[in-house]
């Protein structure tokens, strides 16, 4: 009797998988999900999205429609505080968020309406390094020489990405850098660099130059002074890893508080409130994407990193563990952090 009914209560889990799964994509099926981005057209994290879209649309069940929006501002406060607050919350809203975005609650940051903890996090197709970049004609060609020579960097809001690292550089290295703000965003910040109103850009992602400005590299158009990740990039060789070449320990320490969010790479984020079966189809679907050959193959044609993916388990962990960091060190954080909110 034990035996029939483990067997029945066998049978009855495997039935109930495919019903789960039928339910998720009957949903889904004829759906339209917005598939969100803080970046204007063009810039890195576009590009990403977009090259993502037909295989999420593939892999999700149901094959909903994807639809890219674009949602910029405040270096994607505004897109956070829209998923957290305002974005539907049934599965048919998700995110490619900028990486900064998630520890602007650590910061204490008041525009940022949202719980980093309390989002869904989905995966990312890679892990990323940032390059404080400068154009070729810049007399600069070295940390030192920027240690002495003022550089005048673009960034869109004043604690955006770009804005955050010029300050964090500042601290860490020594340089002297002076920011304009108020850009749109990087396309627009690195034509900016290209006519002459601007020196550089402070965190130039290494896969999004790759991706839209291959002639640059090519051509040497662009310099690269120092870079930031979770560990040295080994297509960069000749760029010094910051936290190996600050004056101190303190410095050190920083430097690795501030890479840290380049770990979680571009993490794609689902609303909370998210019912339990369609975000472990999202997640999944995130997933398959990743491994997808055909994905993987078309990243490659449009030089796009996706060859280091993270989990949104991973995520979840590494935002855990950065939150937990020694309070002396975040607060020295949040104080660089709030130098631009005081301009």
């Amino acid at each position: 009797m034990r035996k029939l009914l483990g067997s029945a209560a066998a049978l009855m889990a495997l039935a109930a998988q495919p019903a789960a799964a039928d339910a998720v994509g009957d949903f889904y099926h004829g759906k339209t999900v917005q598939f969100l981005n803080a970046a204007t057209p063009g810039g890195g994290y576009d590009t990403y999205a977009r090259t993502m879209l037909p295989f999420l649309t593939r892999h999700i069940p149901g094959n909903p429609t994807l639809v890219v929006q674009n949602m910029p501002g405040a270096g994607g406060v505004v897109l956070g505080n829209y998923l957290y607050n305002i974005a539907p919350k049934d599965g048919l809203a998700i995110a490619l968020l900028n990486n900064t975005v998630p520890f602007e609650p650590m910061y204490q940051n008041k525009q940022a309406k949202f719980d980093a903890a309390q989002l869904n996090w989905l995966g990312s197709p890679s892990q990323e390094t940032a390059l404080l970049t400068i154009w070729h004609t810049v007399p600069v060609s070295s940390i030192e020489e920027a240690r002495t020579h003022p550089l005048v960097l673009g960034a869109s809001g004043v604690n955006s990405t770009p804005a955050f690292y010029a300050r964090v550089e500042n601290a860490v290295l020594g340089t002297q850098i002076r920011l304009i703000a108020g850009y749109p965003g990087q396309t627009e910040s690195l034509l900016a660099m290209e006519k002459g109103e601007n020196d550089g850009y402070g965190s130039a992602f290494w896969s999004s130059l790759k991706a839209t400005k291959p002639d640059w590299i090519r051509d040497k158009k662009i310099k690269f002074l120092v870079q930031f990740g979770a560990a040295p990039n080994p297509e960069l060789k000749d760029v010094p890893f910051a936290p190996s070449i600050t004056k101190s320990e303190a410095d050190k320490q920083l430097a690795e508080l501030a890479s840290g969010q380049l770990a979680i790479g571009r993490p794609l984020v689902a609303p909370p409130g998210v019912p339990a079966d369609r975000l472990a189809a999202l997640e999944k679907a995130v997933l398959d994407t990743l491994k997808d050959p055909e994905f993987l193959a078309q990243c490659e044609k449009a030089h796009l990193e996706c060859d280091s993916p993270v989990t949104g388990a991973e995520t979840a962990a590494l935002l855990k563990r950065l939150y937990g960091a020694p309070e002396p060190i975040v607060a020295r954080l949040r104080k660089i952090y709030d130098a631009g909110s005081e301009k």
